[in-house]
Formats: structure tokens, sequence, C-alpha cells
């Protein structure tokens, strides 16, 4: 299975901070005494390490000298967003026209078997872009996915962008994602800021291709569990125990 991931692995973490001199980047916080991109790098260990790049911004030093041997690696030097953290590829991929899988380094809970099957299905669809979706119970935080009658995708909406009426919908998005190469890096040139954090939102991808007449599918997943993303101390904690609970310790 020929494929290339985006590991986004950039941010700060603000609200995992232990004060205002704790220097140590999101990514490289430790979960049951590993560091979050530790069990991100398993996952995907399918993908061969000089076809896996890793988006590194806040004390990317750190993330480096840990993740060194395992990945090639590109900067992004303003926190402008997870369009622009993808587009600061845009250079190493210029010559690949493939599958891309593009994924976050501070969710640590998603398995190898979930990221295999969702390549599986992006390739085996011939789809130009598939997004990672569960059902959830308790969706506040997630963007949501939005389907047509005939329950083919519509968009992705960030949870601070939704109506009323859409912050009812329970299936999230995982903010991870299969994409054609070519037609990502085309999207992204029509990819705006005009959002509630002035940001340049990947989420806005898929409409953009979907509009452009391309194939967008949804892989969904039952285990919304896998899609616990660590923005603070009460998430971390709530991870460690699903990785105990689960059997996703690192040796």
């Amino acid at each position: 299975m020929t494929c290339k991931a985006i590991v986004l692995a950039a941010g700060k973490g603000k609200r995992l901070r232990a004060g205002e001199d704790d220097r140590v980047p999101k990514v490289m916080k430790p979960a049951c005494g590993h560091p979050l991109i530790a069990y991100v790098l398993r996952a995907i260990q399918w993908v061969e390490p000089d076809d896996r790049i890793l988006v590194v911004g806040y004390s990317k030093e750190q993330v480096i000298e840990y993740c060194r041997d395992m990945c090639r690696f590109v900067v992004q030097k303003e926190q402008l967003g997870t369009g622009n953290a993808v587009d600061v590829c845009r250079e190493e991929l210029k010559d690949y026209d493939g599958a891309v899988l593009v994924c976050a380094g501070d969710m640590p809970l998603v398995t190898e078997k979930t990221y295999r099957d969702l390549v599986s299905v992006h390739l085996r669809e011939q789809s130009d872009c598939t997004i990672l979706s569960a059902e959830s119970k308790n969706p506040a935080g997630y963007g949501r996915i939005l389907r047509g009658a005939d329950s083919s995708f519509e968009a992705i909406v960030e949870e601070r962008d939704c109506t009323p009426e859409q912050r009812g919908i329970t299936e999230i998005n995982s903010s991870i994602y299969v994409f054609d190469s070519k037609k990502l890096f085309s999207a992204l040139l029509d990819v705006t800021a005009d959002n509630a954090q002035n940001e340049h939102y990947l989420t806005d991808v898929p409409g953009i291709m979907k509009s452009r007449g391309q194939k967008v599918s949804i892989h969904k997943i039952n285990d919304d569990w896998q899609l616990l993303g660590i923005n603070t101390i009460e998430q971390l904690s709530e991870a460690e125990g699903l990785i105990r609970e689960k059997g996703l310790s690192l040796k």
C-alpha cells in the first residue's frame, strides 16, 4: 500500500503547559511515560520513514531530536492554521502524485488498523479525499460532518462556526484525511482565513474539492474514543486511562 504521510506536530499546547517556563511542545507531552508523538509514529510505522513528513514549529529542536531517523521534517514558521501547516509541505511533495495521509501528532489513540483501513478505502473507492469520522455521544469541541439528502459529503463545519442546528449533529470530524496529493495542494490555494479564528483551516479543503466535482468520501468508525485530541490536562489524563484500558501502551 503506497502512501506518504504528513504528521502535524507544530503546536505549542498552551493549555498543557505547566507554567510560563514550560518549553515542552504539545506532541512531546508524555502519556504513560512516552511522548504523544511516539504513539502516532507507531501507528503509521507501515509508512516508510522517508515517506513520513513531520511538520514542526514550537520548540522544534525537541521534536526533531526525539524523532530523528523516523521521518523528514518541515518547519511551520508561523501558527497560521492546519491548512498552512499542510501547505508548508508543498515543496517536499512537489514531485509526488499519489495518496497522502494527513494526521495529527497529538492523537495517540488512533490505531494502526484505523489508519490502514482509511487508506485502503481511499484507494479502493478511487477518491480524491477520504475523511475519517465517527459517531459521538458527546460531539462538543469537534467539527461536524454535514451530509446531503443522499448521505454524501456536503461540508465540514468547525464547532465555533456551527449554527445551533449543526451543533446537534453527532458525526464528528477526526481531522485525519487521505488526499490525492496534487489535488490537495491545488485546493489549498483557495483556502482563506475567513472564519472565527482567522486561520487557514484544512477542514475547508474537502468542501473546495467537492465544489470542483472531485470525489470526497467518508470512512466512519464506531470507536469515537480513538479520535480524542489532547488539548487539556484533563484530556491527557483521559488518554492515559484509555491507553491502559485498550492495551495501547508502548514498551
